[in-house]
């Protein structure tokens, strides 16, 4: 999605240019994966966010472009690590998605691009065994368990990977799923990432009774 002809919808006075608003908003919404396109020359801009939150949302896949590339004198690696870094740190707390270094003018990494959104359509119907989640799950879970509330234990017990639906979602059930909160959530997540590879996909953690 291509941010620069973009404005909030409050904004748009032409109709031609209000129905281009819609129109993209349906693309997101109609789509698998979104190729977020940032300019190198601008950084992230409030449109930007507010196409990403779009995509959030939506629950989309996300493969992020810094296009404009080729205006870049200073391609060094620490630039790329400084570009990285900051695109990140505005887009958390999701930060689990691929970023290219592109250049729509010369072509470069093109290609790369589709590439990379086809792997991430792919990680979204990514099936982890049940078997193999809880082994390596539970443990991790043992070692850092959910906080104590009132002196009561929370004991996640067992945990699988829903079968169906575009987005990976995996149900932790346990004995008092009301007292595990957004922060220990998280927590999980990031634990299936690093375990699995679901690069550019939201997840699901859905805690439920057993």
């Amino acid at each position: 999605m291509d941010t620069a002809g973009i404005r909030k919808k409050g904004k748009v006075n032409e109709d031609l240019e209000y129905y281009s608003v819609i129109r993209s908003i349906r693309a997101i919404e109609n789509s698998d994966v979104c190729v977020l396109m940032l300019d190198a020359t601008r950084g992230i801009e409030s449109q930007d966010m507010n196409i990403f939150s779009l995509v959030q949302k939506n629950k989309k896949g996300l493969v992020v472009c810094v296009n404009k590339w080729d205006l870049v004198e200073d391609k060094s690696q620490k630039v790329i690590d400084s570009y990285t870094t900051a695109i990140r740190e505005r887009l958390a707390p999701f930060t689990d998605f691929p970023i290219l270094f592109i250049s729509a003018m010369t072509k470069q990494r093109i290609l790369k691009v589709l590439e990379t959104a086809k792997e991430v359509y792919e990680n979204r119907s990514k099936r982890v065994p049940t078997a193999k989640l809880n082994e390596v799950m539970l443990p991790i879970i043992e070692n850092y368990p959910p906080p104590a509330w009132k002196g009561k234990y929370i004991k996640i017990k067992y945990i699988t990977q829903l079968p169906a639906g575009s987005v990976p979602s995996f149900v932790f059930f346990c004995n008092l799923p009301q007292w595990i909160k957004d922060p220990y959530k998280r927590f999980l997540e990031n634990k299936i990432r690093e375990n699995w590879d679901f690069t550019g996909t939201p997840i699901n953690i859905f805690i439920r009774e057993k």
